[in-house]
């Protein structure tokens, strides 16, 4: 685990973006070892993501990367950013969890300028 990666998960912790019980645990789990390269069974070894771009400049202002172990917290953490979308999370957490692979939700806020999408690999 690198400096920065800490230093970006402690940084959404002071903002409020993340809960203490979920800075700990991504903590966790960026900390463990990777194993051997190749299909791992129910999900380890892939990555859950979470892009919020400006639509109009195109410029990421969210981009997490969270083991898909931790599905859990990091569509918690997505729920937090884009509270207002019709997204079924718990509909978006049975897909993960089922094996999918690939962009999962994409919504576009004219509103707010932003673009949320959410993927798998």
């Amino acid at each position: 685990m690198t400096t920065e990666e800490r230093l970006k998960i402690l940084q959404m912790l002071e903002e409020g973006k993340i809960t203490a019980e979920e800075a700990a645990a991504l903590l966790r789990a960026i900390g463990q070892k990777t194993g051997p390269v190749g299909p791992s069974p129910r999900g380890a070894g892939r990555f859950l993501h979470v892009r919020v771009t400006d639509i109009g400049s195109g410029k990421n202002k969210v981009n997490i990367t969270i083991p898909l172990q931790l599905v859990k917290v990091g569509l918690r953490i997505a729920e937090r950013f884009a509270p207002e979308t019709e997204v079924d999370w718990q509909g978006l957490t049975e897909a993960i969890t089922s094996g999918a692979i690939g962009k999962i939700v994409e919504i576009e806020d004219e509103e707010d300028n932003e673009r949320v999408e959410i993927y798998v690999e």
